[in-house]
């Protein structure tokens, strides 16, 4: 039982250390990309605000994605937000 709960530490421990370092490594653009999205801006709104294409806005959102290790849009703010990378 004890080297159960140990090797759970270490995995929770080791999820929390790539999400901080996954965060870290997210560029200015990704992060205000996210900030944007948090705010409730569409794709269309983003790129109008930043200059850039819808695609490059996709782009951006699908490299924090990976980076971060999960999902979807929805699930890359939500560690974001609990790692303290963006507030509501």
């Amino acid at each position: 039982m004890i080297r159960v709960v140990a090797a759970n530490r270490h995995r929770l421990l080791f999820e929390r250390v790539t999400l901080f370092v996954a965060a870290l490594i997210l560029t200015k653009r990704e992060k205000d990309v996210f900030k944007r999205l948090v705010d409730g801006k569409s794709t269309h709104d983003i790129a109008t605000e930043l200059g850039i294409s819808e695609k490059t806005v996709r782009n951006h959102i699908s490299n924090g994605i990976q980076k971060l290790g999960v999902k979807g849009r929805a699930q890359a703010i939500v560690e974001l937000l609990r790692i303290g990378e963006l507030t509501l």
